[in-house]
């Protein structure tokens, strides 16, 4: 087939195509409400990190004397962005056209407004947390050099930030955008934390891969948590409907720390303050104030080393674990 041929033949494939589209519903958004615009969330995280860490993301050079500009600036646009994309969320709830104006319109709109200035207010709260995540982040990793290294570098950091303001739209009860948030930081950094989850102050979580926190978690202050740990639900086996509306994730309290691999499960199960969960344990129970959780370790078993005929050496599959 040569390039005209293949010309001739793509109307015909555009047919099937768009034939598929309509038989598949689920999966096209076609004569419907708006929805949010993902790239225009995206910048606005973008532009978030840039307002919450000011100097060290986007424009730099920014001195005690023209900071108030540069920030002055950023709110003005994040403002702009929120403002459209909580509408949007807000109409696309309500099944409301983008070019209809009756009053339940502009009563969408009214409450973008009151939301986009209640996320805005809550900025410096949001700092103050996050100043006490990047201190952590230098205290409990001796790999740290300086608290400009977890600002620029850790995956965690990030992910904790996005969560954090993501947050905040999810307790005033924005659809899809906090989601979007945080799922775009999941895709950065590997560390899925779902908006809904709380997170407590001075929150660490170390190299990060792997990480899944629940949207019904609870965790205390002064956590830390390794990679691939999972703060997870235990699957229904029936009334999966009823099980959205319930507590499905664990609660960690204060001082609690988590190794690497750990999986607990279930919205009864409670880790006790100042506990500690080994690496790769498995559990369903709450575990009490200041206990140690571990695994077995691996037992090995060794055999015999075989001889080559030089005389060297050499395992040759001759151990288990």
């Amino acid at each position: 087939m040569d390039r005209q041929e293949l010309n001739i033949r793509l109307p015909q494939l555009v047919d099937k195509i768009v034939e598929s589209a309509r038989t598949q519903p689920g999966m096209t958004h076609l004569d419907r409400v708006l929805l949010p615009h993902r790239d225009s969330i995206i910048e606005m995280v973008t532009k978030l990190r840039e307002l919450v860490f000011p100097g060290y993301f986007g424009k730099q050079g920014l001195t005690a004397e023209n900071v108030q500009f540069r920030l002055g600036e950023l709110t003005v646009e994040i403002a702009d962005i929120l403002y459209e994309q909580i509408r949007r969320c807000l109409r696309y709830r309500k099944r409301i056209p983008d070019g209809a104006m009756d009053d339940e319109c502009r009563e969408c709109d009214h409450a973008a407004a009151e939301l986009t200035h209640a996320f805005l207010t809550r900025i410096p709260a949001v700092r103050e947390l996050l100043a006490a995540d990047v201190q952590s982040a230098y205290d409990s990793d001796p790999a740290a050099k300086g608290t400009d290294e977890t600002i620029f570098c850790y995956p965690g950091l990030l992910a904790i930030f996005v969560q954090r303001l993501a947050h905040e739209l999810y307790t005033m009860n924005v659809p899809l955008f906090p989601r979007i948030m945080t799922e775009y930081a999941h895709s950065l950094t590997g560390i899925d934390i779902h908006p809904g989850a709380a997170l407590g102050k001075s929150f660490f979580i170390d190299h990060g891969t792997g990480v899944v926190i629940g949207e019904t978690c609870n965790i205390g202050n002064n956590v830390k948590i390794y990679q691939g740990v999972t703060l997870g639900a235990l699957a229904p086996d029936r009334f999966v409907e009823e099980f959205r509306s319930r507590k499905r994730h664990p609660t960690i309290e204060d001082d609690v720390i988590i190794y690497a691999g750990a999986t607990i499960l279930g919205g009864d199960t409670v880790i006790g303050k100042g506990a500690l969960i080994g690496g790769n344990v498995f559990i369903t129970n709450s575990v009490p104030a200041f206990n140690r959780v571990t695994a077995d370790p691996p037992k090995l078993k060794y055999r015999e080393r075989r001889q080559r005929n030089s005389g060297a050496s050499e395992f040759s599959g001759d151990y288990q674990i």
